[in-house]
C-alpha cells in the first residue's frame, strides 16, 4: 500500500513545486523587470519609454532574437551601441535556472 501512495504524491509535490516556480517568476518580473518593461511587458512606463524598450507582447519582436540571446541580456545587461546602459546586468541578482524562467515569462507575454 505504500507503494500505491508514492506516485500521487511525488505528483502532487511536482505541481506545488512548479506552481511555486511560477509564482516565484512572477514575482521576479514585478520586482526587476516591470519597472520598465511594464507589468504586461508592453513596455508602456516612463522608464520603458526613457530606454526605449521594446513590446515583449509582439510576436514580430520576438522573433528577432533567440532565447540564449534573451537569457545573455538578462545576465550580462544590455547597452546601445554608444556604450549607455539601456538595461543593467541581473547575473547577480537570478540564478540561471531564473534567468531561463524569466526568458520562458517573456516568451508567455506574445500575443
Amino acid at each position: 500500500m505504500k507503494k500505491s501512495l508514492f506516485v500521487p504524491v511525488l505528483a502532487s509535490l511536482l505541481i506545488l513545486a512548479a506552481a511555486s516556480r511560477a509564482a516565484d517568476t512572477a514575482q521576479n518580473w514585478a520586482k526587476n523587470c516591470a519597472a520598465c518593461h511594464g507589468k504586461d511587458g508592453v513596455g508602456h512606463t516612463k522608464a520603458g519609454r526613457m530606454a526605449g524598450v521594446k513590446d515583449m507582447t509582439d510576436a514580430k519582436y520576438q522573433k528577432t532574437f533567440t532565447d540564449e540571446k534573451a537569457a545573455a541580456q538578462i545576465k550580462n545587461g544590455f547597452k546601445s551601441p554608444e556604450g549607455k546602459e539601456k538595461m543593467k546586468a541581473f547575473g547577480d541578482v537570478f540564478s540561471p535556472a531564473e534567468i531561463n524562467d524569466l526568458v520562458a515569462y517573456v516568451r508567455s507575454l506574445q500575443k
